[in-house]
């Protein structure tokens, strides 16, 4: 996933407050595209900005457009959110189910987020420039959120499935080249056999062994590098003990 193509979008906004708090929501998770359609609140007030707390930053950089169509005219996938079922309102994703539809999808172009009015939601024009829609499963006695807590849960459910994502995949790290790598176990081969770790008739027993466990742990330049320090300790270690030894004689 990548979260710097994922852009959320606040329809005719309200209320300041509203907005600052989307402005937190979006820093704690590490979104930083905050574009709002035409709002009737002003986002550089001071309630907003107290709201925001260290987001100050995200309230002056969002931008403006005059349009839902226009605020989508550079995404390849937007996701509405909305609370009302009905005719053309129907195949729905739940956060979650959201969060990983479109984690591919952001590695390919920039995704949109939808949210809609404080009051009304969005109309079914607005809707239907978006290609999947969410809710959020609510009790019936009060079905509809504040702006501000779906933002957060959206979020929090894609962070989540982006957290998932890269543990599955073995995380950010990038992996060292196999030309560093052999690199290191011709290092490595050297330096146990010199200290006498390797049967020096049959070294190959030991080091596949070894290649396959360092292969398993999907090593980066970093983790090659302390390895390599390790050798190299290892190797001034014999140094300095054949010198005492030739010393003694």
């Amino acid at each position: 996933m990548n979260i710097d193509n994922i852009s959320v979008v606040l329809v005719e906004p309200q209320g300041p407050l509203n907005i600052g708090s989307v402005c937190r929501a979006m820093m704690n998770f590490g979104f930083s595209d905050l574009r709002l359609v035409n709002p009737r609140a002003d986002h550089l007030c001071d309630e907003a900005r107290r709201m925001a707390v260290k987001a100050g930053g995200l309230l002056e950089g969002g931008r403006m457009f005059s349009s839902l169509g226009e605020a989508l005219q550079d995404c390849h996938l937007a996701l509405a959110t909305t609370r009302r079922f009905g005719k053309y309102r129907e195949d729905f994703l739940h956060p979650d189910q959201a969060a990983s539809y479109l984690l591919p999808w952001s590695e390919k172009g920039r995704v949109a987020l939808v949210f809609g009015r404080e009051d009304k939601g969005l109309t079914t024009d607005e809707l239907d420039l978006c290609q999947r829609l969410i809710t959020i499963p609510t009790s019936d006695q009060l079905p509809s959120m504040n702006l501000a807590q779906s933002v957060v849960l959206c979020l929090y459910e894609i962070s989540k499935a982006r957290a998932a994502s890269e543990l599955k995949s073995g995380g950010r790290k990038k992996l060292a080249t196999n030309k560093v790598l052999e690199s290191m176990y011709r290092h490595m081969r050297s330096t146990l056999c010199d200290i006498g770790f390797l049967d020096e008739q049959n070294p190959d027993h030991i080091l596949r062994s070894l290649r396959r466990i360092f292969g398993r742990a999907g090593l980066n330049d970093r983790e090659v590098r302390i390895l390599r320090g390790l050798w190299s300790r290892l190797d001034w270690l014999e140094r300095e003990r054949i010198k005492g030894a030739t010393k003694q004689k």
